[in-house]
């Protein structure tokens, strides 16, 4: 039986105040759309049609190649949006789903089983119901005798009584596709808004004899939609609480879910640990036994088993098995930090190659740079990568010590197993095995302190005794 999806993302979106287009605000990491595009995909439909009207340049880009695009050229309606579907609807569909670019938290397994109910009872139509606690400005969903929709009714055309009614009418539909063909047809804009609303082909093929069926949801988060920032947060709230609860289920250990961010790209082993303030963000890889966190964030990082992580920011780096990277570490893009290497507090890293076994402790900055394996850096230490126009790279052999303080000036090459004093600014290249001392001579004046501050004593007497006249 062929199957297919209409998603409906022509409207901007106005309540989102935003010149992004709404179904491409991001709901963990990923807009609102793509959302939507996953989980199609992973029913492995026959077609997937997207139609698109304001921003339509952007909204296509963004979907880029995924699903066949159809234009609404003016917004005249959800009726008026499948009806520019239509003629892109492959011949050989049997069933149509139609559903909503800005509710990105459906799930597969609800629309399979919407699919399957209206199969089953041989329906033209069935809709996707819930049973909400609160249905205010939600459409009400009756049904009669025999459990097929009788009528769906406005809150605004609604009496007093039938607004107590609780099963409301969520918007999506799966159809017979000849069913849909026919009733779209007849839609009329005879309403205050002069639209065309899809809700009204229900009545339609009821009043011809076709049946109406009604499937309802067991979990009306999965049809929370976005229309303002509140309701993108509350949402973004709901599919951060569905991503957490996976992980868990997995053998991923969350100490509070509530204060910790993962996106719907990042990929989580078993017997990972995850500290409160964590966020997880990109294409991020965690490996078994790693601890992340606490007040962790990591973009597009992996992170190797047993590594741990705290207190720190990663971004477009690799950090290696059984490494200690924080607390108050900075990994810029292009870090790459080796096995059981040690980066401490307030050391910066970018664009280097941290070996196995090296240590980073406290107070550094690595930059440009290749840190062989085994190597000692001290406290303060800076490669000094930037000339004012241009970036240079420093070089530092395995098992080679480098003290506190020293600068190291780019470009220069370190061999292994070199020595450099502390307080050593370094530009010339050192072969293996050198010994360093790149610092001025130290000079000591003994016995001079007392007699130097006498003098001075002295001196600011003078020029008083002068100011005053004597």
């Amino acid at each position: 039986m062929g199957r297919s999806a209409i998603v409906l993302a022509a409207g901007h979106g106005s309540r989102m105040k935003s010149a992004t287009h709404k179904a491409l605000h991001n709901v963990c990491g990923k807009p609102m759309i793509l959302h939507i595009l996953d989980t199609l995909d992973s029913m492995e439909l026959d077609q997937v049609i997207v139609v698109v009207g304001q921003q339509r340049e952007t909204v296509t880009e963004a979907i880029a190649g995924r699903a066949d695009i159809a234009v609404q050229a003016q917004q005249l309606g959800t009726g008026d949006a499948v009806r520019a579907a239509l003629p892109q609807l492959r011949d050989d569909t049997e069933s149509v789903v139609v559903l909503y670019a800005d509710a990105p938290l459906i799930e597969a397994d609800t629309l399979s089983q919407l699919f399957a109910t209206r199969a089953a009872q041989s329906a033209a139509v069935a809709v996707l119901t819930a049973n909400v606690a609160d249905p205010t400005g939600l459409g009400r969903v009756f049904l009669d005798e025999a459990g097929t929709v009788s009528r769906v009714v406005e809150e605004k055309d609604a009496s007093d009584s039938e607004r107590q009614h609780r099963l409301i009418n969520t918007g999506i539909y799966t159809y017979a596709a000849d069913a849909l063909r026919a009733s779209v047809a007849q839609l009329t804009p005879d309403n205050a808004q002069g639209e065309y609303y899809l809700t009204d082909t229900l009545a339609i093929l009821r009043s011809q004899g076709h049946k109406v069926v009604q499937h309802a949801i067991l979990d009306a988060d999965e049809i929370a939609s976005v229309n303002d920032r509140a309701q993108l947060a509350q949402v973004e709230k709901l599919c951060r609480a569905r991503i957490a609860q996976t992980w868990m289920k997995n053998g991923v250990t969350i100490v509070d879910p509530d204060s910790t961010y993962i996106e719907s790209t990042v990929t989580l082993a078993a017997d990972v640990t995850l500290l409160p303030g964590t966020i997880l963000q990109g294409n991020t890889q965690i490996e078994s036994f790693a601890q992340i966190g606490p007040n962790t964030r990591l973009n597009n990082t992996t992170v190797g088993q047993g590594a741990t992580v705290q207190y720190a920011v990663a971004e477009d780096s690799e950090v290696g098995e059984a490494a200690q990277v924080g607390p108050f570490a900075y990994l810029r893009p292009g870090t790459k930090v080796g096995k059981r290497v040690k980066v401490g507090d307030f050391v910066e890293i970018k664009n280097s190659h941290l070996g196995d076994d090296t240590k980073v402790s406290h107070l550094a900055y690595v930059g440009d740079a290749s840190i062989g394996a085994g190597v000692n850096v001290g406290c303060g230490v800076i490669t000094v990568n930037y000339d004012g126009e241009q970036k240079h790279r420093t070089t530092v052999g395995d098992n080679s010590f480098v003290g506190s303080n020293v600068n190291l000036i780019a470009p220069v090459n370190i061999g292994e197993g070199v020595y450099i004093c502390a307080g050593s600014t370094v530009t010339d290249d050192v072969e293996d095995d050198g010994f360093v001392i790149a610092r001025p001579k130290q000079i000591t004046k003994p016995n001079y302190v007392k007699r130097w501050k006498l003098r001075k004593k002295g001196q600011s007497l003078r020029e008083g005794e002068d100011h005053l006249g004597h």
